[in-house]
């Protein structure tokens, strides 16, 4: 398609979501009926007319992509090729084999096998090259369009072959399709001896009463004092769950979230209807940028009600609720229907999509337009981005020569290798990095010619030298940059040892969950997260905690 009939559609896909707009208002049914009828003319005068051949499906979609991108990014167009994946945000579920994948040197490669499910059970691991699928090659295709011929009917049967890191031949698998069913709680156990923690990680159907029995086994089996409710990196969902959940720990017949939309129908209260499981046990909530939707209206809540106390980063700051209506031929769109406020009354969405730049883009909403609001204990919280945490943590940084042996697959590698060269390893808890597997990994980075970094240094210094060449200065300093050069020159033997602590963190938890999933891959990485043991520390000191809830501060060290 060309770039002039884009352009068109774009146009024209913009001029009828605008007119849409003004036609709620005005309910103005001619004017609806006149724009429709000239998109269809376009339509079909662009596929009779147009010099090359046109895809009638490719052209519409474009426009539909064109005329909701101008609206926000969470109001999308579902075809029905993509039911799937619209069925696995509802309901965690999908028909398929059960396990993440990625690209990685023009292969898609198993990430990750779901214990349980047919790639585990077939004996698909991670590193698996993907080379073709049911005969047909799979090499340089996208990890969508490997990921649509994985998935479908439970009960049909696929067959994979496989480029594997120990075998000289390909490997070929055969499997079944099944209903994948992905958990909302990935794990829960204890931290300490009175300490609980819960991860969760969506908010599909029945989220609430997972978290129920989760948090009840805990304390029926356990001298529970405390929990840390862990919502990093959890983009949400349903958000009646999200009220189900706020309603273990808050008494019935408490405001949860209001949503307010442009239809008078979307004007709607959510109230707690059951009786709570715990009124007085301390809880604690680990946010970060990625904890969105459904998991602002929980935390947003707990922190309105000063029935938590919310540690970490900013989060998302989504503020808006989205509703998916049926169309015609089995496809659906998920439309934004209503902004939702929290107890406190404040909206926390922080990108104002209704008015945009004249290049079409959002912006944050501004400080000026900033409001303050009160907790039920009256400490002050605002609206307008996001949910800030009573206790706010730097995000932990990694140098650059850690986060390209973890970008570029390096730890990704080496696990795998690991894996197929032993066993067994002892339990998540458990597991070390010691000196001879450490070493083991240095010669295998050492021995990899195709990793290299640049530090943060050597991008500084290499802007200084572009500068003093632009401006004329760099013959009179060139001895002296030179001399910087040979002095900030990375050593990545000296590099991976300054590094141990951290590389051996993420090492562990690579190796980890080779052995034991995503189960073992939280447990794993528990033993080394910061943001749980100030959890930790928080709730053991009571009355910190009850400080901060009730307007003051705590220092953790």
């Amino acid at each position: 398609m060309t770039k002039h009939i884009k352009i068109y559609l774009i146009i024209i896909s913009f001029l009828i979501s605008g007119f849409l707009a003004n036609a709620q208002e005005s309910n103005n049914d001619f004017e609806i009926s006149k724009n429709l009828d000239i998109f269809t003319e376009l339509y079909k005068q662009l596929d009779m007319n147009y010099v090359d051949g046109i895809d009638p499906g490719d052209l519409m979609k474009t426009g539909i992509d064109a005329m909701l991108e101008s609206l926000d990014p969470f109001t999308n167009y579902i075809p029905e090729s993509r039911l799937e994946d619209y069925k696995l945000l509802t309901t965690g579920q999908y028909g398929g084999v059960g396990a993440l994948i990625h690209k990685q040197d023009g292969y898609v490669v198993i990430s990750e096998p779901y214990e349980g499910f047919p790639a585990q059970k077939a004996g698909l691991v991670a590193g698996d090259k993907i080379l073709e699928v049911d005969g047909q090659p799979a090499k340089g295709k996208s990890t969508e369009e490997v990921s649509k011929v994985l998935k479908g009917e439970p009960g049909t049967n696929i067959t994979i072959l496989v480029g594997r890191l120990n075998s000289d031949e390909p490997v070929e698998i055969e499997l079944q399709r099944e209903n994948v069913k992905i958990d909302n709680i990935p794990y829960y156990g204890m931290l300490t001896e009175h300490i609980g923690y819960i991860k969760l990680s969506g908010f599909t159907h029945n989220a609430g009463q997972e978290v129920k029995k989760a948090f009840k086994e805990l304390k029926d089996d356990n001298d529970l004092k405390g929990l840390v409710f862990d919502l990093r990196g959890n983009g949400g969902g349903l958000l009646n769950e999200a009220v189900n959940i706020v309603n273990i720990f808050v008494d019935k017949g408490e405001l949860v979230v209001s949503t307010k939309g442009n239809d008078s129908s979307r004007n709607k209260s959510y109230y707690t209807t059951n009786k709570p499981e715990d009124l007085e046990i301390p809880l604690v909530f680990l946010v970060d940028p990625g904890s969105a939707s459904a998991s602002e209206i929980v935390v947003g809540a707990m922190q309105d009600l000063d029935r938590g106390v919310v540690l970490g980063q900013r989060t998302y700051g989504k503020g808006l609720v989205q509703n998916v209506l049926p169309l015609s031929y089995n496809s659906k769109v998920k439309v934004t229907v209503a902004k939702y406020y929290i107890p406190s009354g404040r909206c926390i969405q922080a990108i104002d999509y209704s008015h945009k730049d004249e290049d079409g883009y959002a912006h944050k909403i501004p400080d000026s337009l900033i409001s303050e609001f009160e907790t039920k204990n009256g400490r002050k919280v605002y609206d307008g981005g996001g949910i800030e945490p009573d206790i706010y943590l730097d995000p932990e940084k990694m140098s650059p020569l850690t986060v390209s042996l973890f970008s570029k697959f390096i730890m990704f590698d080496y696990a795998n290798k690991f894996y197929l060269e032993h066993d067994s390893i002892p339990p998540p808890k458990e597991f070390k990095i010691t000196d001879e597997i450490y070493d083991d990994f240095v010669n295998y980075v050492n021995g990899r010619e195709d990793f290299d970094y640049t530090t943060a240094s050597e991008k500084t210094l290499e802007k200084l030298k572009e500068a003093t060449e632009k401006e004329d200065y760099f013959a009179n300093i060139n001895e002296e940059i030179e001399a910087l050069e040979k002095k900030l020159m990375h050593n990545k033997d000296e590099d991976l040892m300054t590094q141990r602590d951290i590389i051996s963190e993420i090492l562990t938890v690579e190796i980890v969950t080779r052995y034991y999933y995503q189960k073992g891959k939280v447990k794993a990485s528990l033993e080394f997260d910061p943001e749980v043991k100030k959890a930790i520390e928080l709730i053991e000191g009571q009355e910190g905690y009850s400080s901060i809830l009730n307007g003051g501060e705590v220092n953790l060290n």
